[in-house]
Order: C-alpha cells, then sequence, then structure tokens
C-alpha cells in the first residue's frame, strides 16, 4: 500500500460514499426535523401546563392570605 505525505488523506483509507441528500434535507429540513418539531411542541405544551398549574396554585395561596388579613 502507498502511503500518503498527508497524514490527514492516507492513501487506500476508502471513505465509502455519502448517501444523497435532498435539497430539503441539505437546508436542515428533513424528515427528521418534523419529529422535532412535534416533539418541541408537545415539551412546550407540558411546560406551560406546569407553570399555568404552579401560577393557579400561587394564586390561590395569594387569595387565602388576602382573607386572613382581612378578617
Amino acid at each position: 500500500m502507498t502511503v500518503s505525505k498527508n497524514i490527514n488523506n492516507p492513501v487506500g483509507q476508502g471513505g465509502g460514499q455519502r448517501k444523497r441528500l435532498s435539497r430539503a434535507e441539505r437546508q436542515n429540513n428533513g424528515p427528521h426535523r418534523n419529529l422535532d418539531r412535534q416533539s418541541a411542541a408537545e415539551q412546550k405544551a407540558e411546560l406551560v401546563r406546569k407553570m399555568r398549574e404552579k401560577a393557579g396554585a400561587a394564586e390561590d395561596t395569594a387569595q387565602a392570605g388576602d382573607d386572613t388579613a382581612q378578617s
């Protein structure tokens, strides 16, 4: 086997062929991105729900505190 002078380009060490990407996939709009969007939307919905629950609990305690202060 012949040895290349450049260590970054060894002769005979085949890298195989790259998969042909569609134009959309080259722009990061492949089919995997739709799944990422769905999971991101689900995570956001879960986060919003948790925040609303916390806000509701905080309002309930604040209202309870106001009732005792008025008595």
